[in-house]
């Protein structure tokens, strides 16, 4: 099924779609690969949590700078 398909279902069908098709993933029991930038970037994270240099905002003030 591609886009303009997709399109012109509901949109609680695509819902119910794509919730199937993560469940799929779910109860498959295979393994996704996690890409070698998303990792890059974890490693990163965790550098600068131990190292101090990490900062933190309230979900309220993230929401704010936001505008939400």
């Amino acid at each position: 099924m591609n886009i303009d398909e997709l399109k012109k279902i509901s949109s609680a069908e695509r819902i119910q779609r794509m919730e199937a098709l993560w469940d799929s993933m779910l109860y498959e029991g295979g393994e996704i690969d996690t890409p070698e930038w998303h990792t890059r970037i974890l490693e990163q994270r965790k550098k600068a949590i131990t190292g101090g240099s990490a900062k933190f905002v309230p979900i309220s003030e993230l929401k704010a700078s936001r505008g939400q």
